[in-house]
Order: C-alpha cells, then structure tokens, then sequence
C-alpha cells in the first residue's frame, strides 16, 4: 500500500474512485492495443470484465479501496468473499486468481508509469504468500524457484551493506568486523546482486571482477565466471549496490594480506572455500538479517535476481545466458510472473 498522503484530507468521492479505475485500465489497453500485443480474439472483453467485477468491489468497500490503498489485506478479502462463485465473472478458483492477479499487477504497473508514481505490488506480493495460486498454471507439481519478497530484498539489502562504510557510520564498529564478516556479506551480495551459484562464489578468483569500463573508477560492473563441468565460461552484470560491497570487500582483503588469487578465500593463506564452510556462512548471513528460514537457501537469492531482471523487461535468453543456464530453463520463471505477451 502506497504510503503517499493525498492532498487533501478527506477520502476521494466514489465518482473520482471509480474514473480512476476506469482510467487506469483504459490507459492500459489503449497500450495494449497499440503495439499489437493484444491479439486473442474476445480477449480484451475478458480484461473488461474481469477488471469491472474487481473495481466494483473496491468501491463497495468501507473505506473505498483505490488503486494507491490497494494491498494484500484487501486482496485475501476479495478473493476470500468471492472463492467458488458460480456467477458470470466465472468462479474464483486458484487458476482464475492467478490470472486476475496478473491482470492487476500489468494495470498497476502500467499505471504507475504513466503517473510517475510508486508501483503498487501488492497483486505478485498476494501471489507469493499462496502456494495454492502460485501452482496453479505450473504444467508439473514440481515446486517452482523460492525467492525473496520485494520488502525481504530490501531488508537483505540494508542488512549486507551495512557492512560497508559511509557518511556517519561508526568507523570503529566496522574496524572491529573480521575479514570474515566481510567476506561472507560480499559473496552473499553477489549471490542476489549478480545470479551466481554458491559454486560459482568459490569458484570466483581475482580476475573475476570486471573494473575496466565502469562509470564509478575502480568499481567493479561485471563478473567473469569460470567455467565448470556445467556450464560455460559467463559474464555477468552486478547490480550497483552489490558492486560497492565487491570494492569494499578488494579493499578490505587487501588490507588484511590474504595470499592466494581465490576471490573469497577461506583462510588468509588462500586455502579455497570450502562448500559446506559457505553454506553455512551464507544461511547465517540470512538468519542474521532476519530472513525466514523456509525452502530454497541461498539459491532463492539467484531466483530473485532472474526474477527481477526478468521483471525489467530483459530478455529471457540473455538473463539464461548471465545465469548460465540453457534457455529453456527460464520458463519455470514465467509461471511466477505475469505474462509477458498477455496476462490470461
């Protein structure tokens, strides 16, 4: 729910509720429509309808639910008042929701761009926090990636980068963290902010990070990942608050004289990182920043990665290629997103 105040105290009238839904949705099958991405016949009819029976609950709400007060406490009442309904809207099963969802989260998204406003996420945050849905397009029961909520990312995020020094900061009770500490916060950075495997953190030497052609001197922008007995030597792009922690960490390796050309060294000999010495201290950098302990490790953090790159719009067989993985692997993802071409 977004935390913007209106500018005027008093909530909006049902009139100016109800031109917003309609306006919302209007600007965004005009979009639609426009680049041809709206082909299936009869479909927007479906979008209409469906968006009309949602809108019209919301604005029967007391207080009126908008596009900007919109969270998951009002989707779990949506969903729990209409479940099994037989009427023309058709019944509000797991896969109906599903695509409801997804409708709602390209309108919202739609509309916050054209607003310059912040995205509601409330529709795939819903998603997440219910299995029942999630699945229920999934061609096979096989369990679909893990990954980390918009607010778990961020809260993961705060706890890894503060770590690193900035204006303010109590520089003694950084100098008092161990290279250790450092190190396992880095690596565990780059496992959300670059898509690596925690092989491919052991893995990592030296020459990995990629400094040559930054806009910052000096930070790193990119990794070179060795290749192994899976996958292809890869380059793959680091997201700008993981790179800082990268320097910081060359910084403080270098201070602490660790031999070897292994990136994240386990002794400051340079003996190599042993996997079940970074497992452990990758799950102990999660319980420490307060992520629930649940199903997907480390791995759910390479999961958001591809998630959220997918969700900007990159295309899917360069997101395999920065994972390393064949192409076709990328469609588990799109059952966790709403559809790129058409949301039903």
């Amino acid at each position: 729910m977004s935390s913007s105040l209106s500018l005027f105290d008093d909530a909006p009238s049902v009139g100016s509720a109800a031109e917003g839904f309609r306006n919302a949705f209007a600007a965004w099958l005009a979009d639609q429509r426009g680049t041809w991405t709206l082909r299936r016949p009869g479909s927007a009819e479906v979008y209409q309808a469906m968006w009309d029976s949602f809108s019209l609950w919301c604005l029967g709400q007391s207080p009126r639910v908008t596009l900007d007060t919109l969270d998951l406490a009002d989707l779990q009442a949506y969903q729990a008042e209409r479940f099994g309904r037989k009427a023309s809207d058709r019944s509000l099963s797991p896969r109906y929701v599903l695509r409801l969802m997804r409708l709602i989260d390209r309108v919202l998204r739609h509309h916050a761009a054209r607003t310059d406003s912040t995205v509601n996420t409330a529709a795939p945050e819903w998603v997440s926090a219910n299995p029942e849905v999630r699945y229920a397009d999934a061609e096979r029961e096989d369990p679909l990636p893990e990954y980390l909520s918009v607010a778990e990312a961020r809260q993961l995020i705060a706890h890894l980068s503060s770590v690193r020094p900035r204006p303010g900061r109590d520089r003694n009770a950084l100098a008092a963290m161990s290279w250790q500490e450092v190190r396992n916060r880095a690596s565990v950075a780059l496992q959300l902010g670059a898509g690596i495997t925690p092989g491919d953190v052991r893995a990592l030497t030296l020459d990995s990070p990629v400094s040559a052609g930054s806009r910052i001197r000096g930070r790193p922008w990119k990794l070179q990942v060795p290749g192994n007995g899976t996958s292809q030597p890869r380059e793959t792009p680091i997201a700008p608050w993981a790179a800082e922690l990268l320097q910081y960490w060359l910084q403080v390796r270098e201070e602490a004289r660790l031999a070897g050309r292994v990136l994240f060294p386990s002794t400051r000999t340079g003996k190599p990182w042993g996997a079940e010495s970074q497992y452990a201290s990758a799950r102990q950098v999660l319980e420490d920043a307060g992520m629930a302990s649940r199903a997907g490790g480390s791995f759910r953090l390479r999961h958001t990665f591809a998630i959220r790159q997918l969700r900007r719009g990159t295309d899917p067989e360069q997101v395999a290629r920065w994972l390393g993985v064949e192409a076709r692997e990328m469609k588990r993802y799109g059952l966790l997103l709403p559809a790129t071409v058409e949301v039903v």
